[in-house]
């Protein structure tokens, strides 16, 4: 027996009305897009990148599922940040990853709605980022490097590892405002362990050519190399000239020593990295950045590259060795 017309007129308009809720219902999830800001590609193989998706999942987000990153590198210059900040809020990304001060400083001028996450940004207070570590205020928030805490340790390790070490050069560079409180750290510093401390501004790499022949001239014993984006993108140049120049070179992070820097202290950065993911993944799950209290790296650590010192003729004493809780044979 056949049903009436109508009831198959109602089932037919039942059947419509339901398709278009059943495919809502199985409508991909939302892809959130983050956008980096930094000075050089990452590769999924480093240690810092890996902390940093490390900690998006952890918060609920992972690539290829759920989130997208858009990535984009000054190759080492500062002065191209504004430009592809700008492009990344033309992409409404959801939120900013900026590692560096000139990175997060254009972020900021190119967005007040955006989120943006500060990495490994040395005194964003004094830059003028946050209004204070405990309460950001604005779009800005994420992991400083408490640089002011540990920059004089530097010239304390050197002057453990070089012997009569009397004159520092530090190379610094000018499009980096966070620098420049470092500089003045390493004098106070310089003036109290009885160091001479010349200063070395350079933008690329006719700067750098021309800054060690001049730090020779002046009679210095070792160079400290203060962490910034375009600094660690023309990282192999530095510390080739460094060796060529007979200058043990201080750095800032462990990345420097692997790379090839004789002593390096400060912040993990890999910890560091993993902290901006957990802010990140916050801010997409509907945090404010302005109530998201800055953190301050708590884990530091002193590697030393003994291959370096063989080069340079040097033998670091035992009592150094001690401390560090890396060394590179």
């Amino acid at each position: 027996m056949r049903a009436p017309r109508s009831v198959l007129t109602i089932i037919l308009i039942i059947a419509l009305l339901i398709a278009p809720l059943a495919a809502e219902g199985q409508q991909p999830p939302r892809i959130f897009r983050v956008g980096y800001l930094g000075s050089t590609q990452l590769s999924p193989n480093d240690p810092q990148w890996d902390g940093f998706i490390r900690g998006l999942r952890e918060q609920g987000y992972t690539e290829r599922q759920n989130l997208a990153i858009e990535y984009r590198s000054a190759e080492g210059r500062n002065e191209n940040y504004p430009t592809l900040a700008t492009e990344l809020v033309r992409l409404k990304v959801d939120v900013i990853v900026a590692h560096s001060a000139p990175a997060t400083v254009a972020a900021k001028q190119a967005t007040t709605t955006v989120p943006i996450v500060l990495l490994n940004v040395a005194d964003p207070v004094g830059v003028g980022l946050v209004a204070s570590l405990a309460r950001p205020g604005g779009n800005v928030t994420g992991v400083s490097s408490q640089a002011a805490d540990f920059t004089a340790k530097l010239l304390e390790l050197g002057k453990q590892g070089v012997p009569r070490l009397d004159r520092v050069a530090v190379i610094t560079t000018p499009t980096n405002p966070a620098l420049a409180p470092r500089v003045r750290d390493l004098e106070t510093a310089a003036s109290v362990l009885g160091i001479t401390l010349d200063s070395f501004g350079v933008g690329g790499p006719p700067e750098i050519q021309q800054a060690f022949p001049a730090m020779t001239q002046r009679g210095a014993r070792a160079v400290v190399v203060l962490a910034d984006n375009l600094i660690w993108f023309h990282r192999a140049q530095i510390l080739d000239l460094a060796t060529r120049s007979h200058l043990p070179t201080i750095c800032m992070f462990k990345v420097w020593a692997e790379a090839g820097c004789l002593l390096a202290y400060g912040p993990s950065l890999a910890h560091m990295w993993y902290q901006a993911g957990v802010f990140a993944g916050k801010l997409l799950n509907g945090a404010k950045p302005g109530s998201l209290p800055v953190e301050q790296p708590t884990k530091f650590e002193l590697v030393i590259n003994l291959k370096t010192a063989k080069a340079l003729g040097l033998t670091i004493p035992p009592s150094l060795l001690a401390r560090a809780e890396e060394i590179i044979q």
